[in-house]
């Protein structure tokens, strides 16, 4: 531990136009020496580096602040809050605690856990927290107040669920489709010769979206099972055939010189005559 030793006073806080007159007894090198035994109760002594100066916070109240020793924590500062009763020529300590200074790093700012979700994030077992007003649902009946008759209604209309999509819900979900990987813009779309609405694996989708989107059922095509615009393509197309390609130099078939083609001696004709002299 370092030697206590008086640190410059920092500027007085006025309060009612009135200035605090820094504390001698609050600023003593007794008064550092028990703030320094203080910290020692919460952190390691070698992390309280030297005293920085005293901050009047009243009339005999004032906070001893200390440089932090402590890896990643640059610019943070010990802070330790002392006071003493009138005419009293030894303060005691009230608090101390860990504050960033100025140049401090600093955690970003807490955002709830339902609000940092990106698509892709929820995982097996996750479960996403209940929105009552989302915006992207609306009621599927029109409710009248009772509950028996409310659940009555959902079951006989054949909802059997309480909420369907809004036009804002339908809005968002096709421009997220058609800007994404199943909509005109997406490579295997710009490659492809034949566009998904004259493909016979595509399945039309019901209500307002089944002029533009349609449900892929090729299990060679990339997107089998999921949903594509009408105006996107793949190499999967129902109608598609790799059409052959002329060479520069076509092949002719091979010719063959009979005059130079030798007779080939296969031993035939020895053996009919050992099997003619055998009937004799």
């Amino acid at each position: 531990m370092s030697t206590a030793t008086t640190g410059p006073a920092l500027a007085p806080v006025k309060r009612n136009q009135r200035p605090i007159k820094p504390d001698a007894y609050l600023d003593s090198a007794d008064s550092q020496a028990k703030a320094r035994a203080a910290l020692g109760e919460i952190t390691a002594g070698s992390a309280v580096g030297e005293y920085l100066g005293l901050e009047m916070e009243g009339e005999r109240v004032g906070t001893l602040r200390f440089a932090c020793e402590l890896p990643g924590y640059v610019g943070w500062t010990w802070a330790v809050t002392m006071a003493r009763v009138p005419r009293a020529r030894h303060a005691t300590v009230s608090e101390t605690e860990l504050l960033p200074g100025e140049d401090a790093l600093l955690s970003p700012h807490w955002v709830p856990w339902a609000d940092r979700l990106r698509p892709g994030d929820l995982g097996p077992g996750d479960t996403l927290p209940h929105i009552a007003d989302d915006e992207r649902l609306e009621p599927g009946y029109v409710a009248t107040g009772d509950a028996d008759a409310d659940r009555l209604a959902i079951w006989e209309l054949g909802l059997g669920r309480p909420r369907v999509l809004s036009p804002e819900g339908r809005s968002e979900a096709a421009t997220r489709w058609y800007r994404g990987a199943s909509g005109p813009g997406a490579p295997d779309a710009v490659a492809s010769a034949a566009k998904c609405s004259t493909c016979g694996f595509v399945t039309q989708l019901a209500g307002s979206w089944r002029t533009l989107f349609g449900v892929c059922a090729n299990q060679w095509s990339p997107r089998d099972g999921s949903v594509v615009s009408y105006d996107h393509g793949c190499g999967a197309h129902s109608e598609s055939d790799v059409a052959r390609r002329s060479v520069q130099w076509p092949s002719n078939k091979p010719m063959i010189d009979d005059s130079s083609i030798a007779p080939l001696d296969l031993g035939w004709a020895k053996e009919s005559d050992h099997f003619e002299a055998e009937d004799r």
